[in-house]
């Protein structure tokens, strides 16, 4: 049975970021296509890995268009720090499948987040320094031939092999849609490249649906696929539909989103109470010491495992449900999305394999190098693992004040804040003077109110009102949520103790006759 749940949480997770594909991947080609300065690359990099659900997909996009010379090798290094910061948001989602257990759900969402912090605390340093210094493009540029050729092929890790063709059988993104949209060379307009879709005389298969890798000769009536493509193997899946627009395959991949959301907390669900009910009996210190690996040795499991599922989303959200149980300790959790941080990188490498020329491959040991500087300088020295932790704990402990925490959290750090930062940014790219004064009268309000916020958050007592305010909330839920049942305790007690006494009745009968008096 825990094979079973774990196998369909696993295809949960997979259908989840297929179907983000197909809804957000007219927008992630855009966003790739935008010639951009660093900030806006890096927010890029977020927001379209939160569109895709995958930093492995939007790395080796990233690398294509690089290879293509459709992003520079100084662009392309920005958006793969957004991608390593946008990818957390996947088990950031899963920790929230325990906000029916307080206990469960302040572990796990700490369990979820520790990526969060290595991440933003990583950015922090290195975007400045490769600001100024250009260190990580100087160090890949050193790393890579003068010239090569193209070679190489794609590698499907085992487990994907496994859950692919289930997936495949309900919906198949095409991610082609984001590189020729990020070339410049189509659109998700109809009677553009990719719409109405169209399967030659109507008949629904790989070889009348998908167009040849080669393009079609001139004069041949061409098939055309949108979002939604056919599989070699697996043929057209469920979702797919001759003649359909790009609205009709947006609301097919928001189904498929709803449907993936809800097997994976029904999985979860079945995952974790099985497992406590295995673990029932055995005591915490044995549990405990069963995952006391050396750290070092967590990191090569969670890059071995990343390396099997060709995706750190699914190693970490696979993890998550492990630490809000209480089985893995956010010790043992952290080196393993470390090394789950450097497995993700072997996609981007293969990716620049099938590239010609140094670029991608430039780009791709970029994200490696990346990783591997913001391992040396979070973990090695106690003093500084310790950071991310305390973070970590510290957020875990806000989903104890208001259970909605997470939610905000995703909203405004993975939605908000990169939108905000991106249009402040693309202020500066117009070439316009009007619009260069205007960013930066935005960006000096922007910088006073953060100084304003954290001067009234440690001085002025805005933490305090805050915490005070997601308590109340809180409290209100709980008692909106227990009050039916209160109510009939209450009315079971009276008219017990009407039953027993008699006393309710005489008041009543009193009551009644001196009305009637009156």
């Amino acid at each position: 049975m825990v094979c079973f749940f774990l196998y369909f949480f696993l295809v949960g997770l997979a259908l989840l970021g297929t179907a983000a594909t197909v809804m957000g991947g007219c927008t992630a080609g855009a966003l790739f296509g935008d010639d951009t300065n660093p900030v806006a690359g890096l927010m890029v990099g977020i927001l379209c890995t939160v569109l895709v659900q995958s930093s492995s997909s939007t790395t080796s996009i990233i690398v294509s268009l690089v290879g293509a010379g459709s992003v520079t090798v100084k662009s392309g290094i920005f958006m793969v720090m957004g991608a390593n910061i946008g990818t957390s948001v996947t088990n950031t989602i899963v920790a929230m499948g325990h906000l029916g257990d307080g206990d469960e759900l302040e572990r796990a969402f700490a369990g979820a987040t520790v990526h969060d912090m290595f991440n933003f605390l990583s950015v922090g340093i290195l975007f400045p320094v490769e600001l100024i210094t250009t260190f990580l493009f100087a160090l890949s540029s050193a790393s890579v031939p003068d010239e090569r050729d193209g070679q190489g092929e794609k590698w499907e890790g085992p487990v994907k092999k496994l859950v692919s063709p289930l997936v495949n059988l309900i919906l198949k993104a095409n991610k082609d849609v984001t590189k020729t949209i990020a070339k410049g060379k189509g659109s998700c307009e109809s009677g553009d490249a990719f719409y109405p879709v169209f399967c030659i005389g109507g008949e629904v298969g790989y070889k009348t649906c998908v167009p040849p890798k080669g393009g079609c000769a001139d004069g041949e009536e061409c098939p055309k696929v949108g979002l939604i493509t056919c599989d070699k193997d697996a043929g057209c899946p469920a979702f797919f539909q001759d003649g359909a627009s790009k609205q009709d395959d947006m609301t097919s991949g928001a189904v498929c989103f709803f449907l993936a959301l809800v097997i994976l907390i029904g999985c979860l669900i079945g995952l974790v109470t099985l497992l406590q009910k295995m673990l029932m009996g055995v005591s915490t210190r044995i549990i405990y010491k069963a995952t006391n690996v050396n750290g070092y040795l967590a990191m090569l499991i969670g890059c071995g495992i990343t390396l099997l599922v060709q995706s750190s989303s699914i190693t970490t959200s696979a993890l998550t449900p492990f630490v809000g149980m209480g089985a893995l300790r956010i010790e043992q959790m952290y080196p393993i999305t470390l090394g789950a941080n450097i497995g993700t990188t072997f996609t981007g490498l293969l990716a620049s394999l099938v590239s010609d020329g140094t670029n991608a491959l430039q780009v791709a040991l970029c994200h490696l190098y990346f990783n591997i500087v913001g391992i040396l300088i979070w973990y090695p020295i106690p003093f500084m693992r310790r950071i991310p932790l305390r973070l970590a704990r510290a957020l875990g402990k806000a989903t104890r004040v208001w259970r909605g925490f997470p939610l905000l959290y995703i909203i405004v750090v993975f939605i908000l804040i990169p939108l905000i930062l991106l249009g402040l940014s693309s202020l500066f790219e117009q070439d316009s003077k009007g619009f260069t004064v205007l960013g930066a009268f935005l960006a000096v309000i922007i910088v006073l109110l953060i100084l304003f916020f954290m001067f009234k958050w440690f001085k002025g007592g805005l933490r305090e009102g805050v915490v005070t305010s997601f308590e109340n909330r809180q409290r209100r839920m709980n008692t909106n949520k227990t009050l039916p049942d209160d109510i009939d305790s209450i009315k079971a007690e009276l008219a017990r103790l009407r039953e027993h006494t008699g006393l309710l009745e005489d008041v009543d009968e009193e009551a009644d006759d001196a009305d009637i008096e009156k």
